[in-house]
């Protein structure tokens, strides 16, 4: 319908993009006899925030397989901060940072863009720290949250990592936390392995780094999330979400 003019910009709509963006830089790598690097990282992968197959979730190497949204961050504003790249360099890094996260696959109004990553998926914040200790300590969703709660509910307490500006010093209380984790559990157990099953070549940098089948992450494509949920719920005391 979209090619039609209809303003109908549903999945199908937004994976012909990342389809087409993908396999232009496939064919363009073939000419010049190069290689196309992956532009996703492990948030990304952990939560499924990619276009299968013939879209952003292939690639002949992933640099950034094992480097989470938040790390990411902080590196460019560390580099930022320090003009490594010069004064030019540094001011496109801030930009980058000052935007806010979107596969910009549906057009919006202006310069600001239509879909807001984190508005679907949770903070990456949240989310990274979730699949970290899930996936390197093997915790209990109901002890990553409250671990997450007091890591959170108070911006003013503690020491923020620097670079980290004052519009992202932000708390969470404890619904939030179940809310976003809820959606962690699903996305990740349930609806996303089987990208993960399928991921290309990429480093390991960091433990708990990797999602990779050919290293520190194996699990069924077919999994399910209705224990991990209902451990969730029956910690805080709700009826189980699972179902």
């Amino acid at each position: 319908p979209a090619a039609d003019g209809a303003p109908q910009y549903d999945i199908a709509f937004e994976n012909v993009q990342a389809g087409a963006r993908t396999s232009f830089l496939f064919r363009a790598a073939n000419h010049h006899g190069a290689l196309v690097l992956g532009t996703g990282d492990l948030s990304e992968a952990g939560l499924g925030w990619c276009t299968y197959g013939v879209g952003d979730q292939m690639s002949h190497y992933n640099v950034n397989a094992s480097a989470p949204k938040t790390l990411i961050q902080h590196l460019i504003a560390w580099v930022a901060a320090r003009d490594l790249f010069g004064a030019d360099a540094s001011a496109a890094l801030r930009a980058i940072l000052a935007t806010e996260i979107s596969p910009e696959l549906v057009p919006g109004d202006g310069a600001a863009p239509a879909q807001r990553t984190e508005g679907v998926v949770g903070p990456y914040a949240l989310q990274d720290f979730t699949l970290f200790h899930i996936t390197r300590y093997g915790l209990r969703p109901s002890k990553v949250a409250y671990l997450a709660w007091m890591a959170w509910r108070d911006a003013q307490a503690g020491r923020w990592p620097e670079g980290v500006p004052d519009n992202r010093r932000v708390a969470y209380d404890l619904d939030e936390i179940a809310r976003w984790m809820r959606v962690f559990l699903r996305r990740f157990f349930a609806t996303s392995q089987f990208k993960r099953s399928a991921m290309p070549n990429g480093p390991k940098i960091s433990s708990g780094g990797s999602l990779s089948p050919r290293g520190d992450w194996r699990a069924p494509s077919d999994g399910a999330a209705d224990v991990w949920l209902a451990e969730l719920d029956a910690a805080l005391g709700v009826s189980s979400s699972s179902g």
